[in-house]
């Protein structure tokens, strides 16, 4: 059994993108992915300088989604984590999913990074073609007196753009746990609709004041 549960590692997936890097490559050596990533840690680290903000849940919930949703492809995610169901989904239903699914993911690296404040990264090389339009971005967080974690990141060229579409850790990948989550739960619930309504009202309960 992988000795890290998806469901306390998938908090990792974007904690790790703002936490600071430890013995990484050299920042001149960063490729653009990597960069990407970089500059999203330190514009989280900037964000986190007020104690008061760092402890306050909707606060740093705030801080979370102005700084990785433009580095996140929700919308390809979505799309792989749906499978077939998306194939099926209505236009509007696929917008709700897609909302609702970016908060629920928001809202779980949020309480990661609540819990998990000790975390480092480490960046590892990465060799790619010029002309690449994907890529995945190999990293290893790090923990006193704990073996490291291997978190990789898919990432793809959108207009230009370098953004995250999937994160592995420890040879888990977040859209394929997802993708079966879902697909149990449209079973037990008895429908897409109500799936995403569950989803709904979670994501209410978890925000709420």
């Amino acid at each position: 059994m992988n000795r890290y549960n998806i469901g306390n590692g998938v908090g990792i997936l974007l904690l790790v993108l703002w936490l600071i890097p430890l013995k990484d490559v050299a920042a001149a050596d960063l490729l653009a992915p990597q960069v990407v990533l970089k500059e999203a840690s330190t514009q989280f680290k900037e964000s986190l300088a007020d104690e008061g903000v760092s402890k306050d849940f909707v606060s740093v919930y705030h801080n979370v989604t102005v700084i990785i949703e433009p580095r996140v492809d929700f919308e390809r995610i979505s799309k792989l984590v749906l499978g077939k169901l998306w194939k099926k989904a209505t236009p509007e239903q696929r917008v709700i999913f897609k909302q609702e699914f970016k908060v629920k993911l928001i809202r779980t690296y949020t309480r990661a990074f609540l819990e998990f404040r000790e975390w480092s990264i480490r960046y590892l090389p990465l060799r790619m073609a010029k002309e690449a339009k994907k890529t995945v971005v190999k990293t290893e967080v790090l923990q006193p007196g704990v073996q490291p974690i291997a978190v990789n990141y898919r990432m793809h060229l959108k207009k230009g753009t370098w953004l995250v579409y999937d994160i592995i850790i420890e040879g888990v990948s977040l859209v394929t746990n997802y993708r079966s989550s879902f697909k149990g739960q449209v079973k037990r619930v008895g429908s897409f609709d109500a799936m995403i309504d569950k989803l709904r009202k979670n994501n209410l309960a978890a925000l709420a004041p």
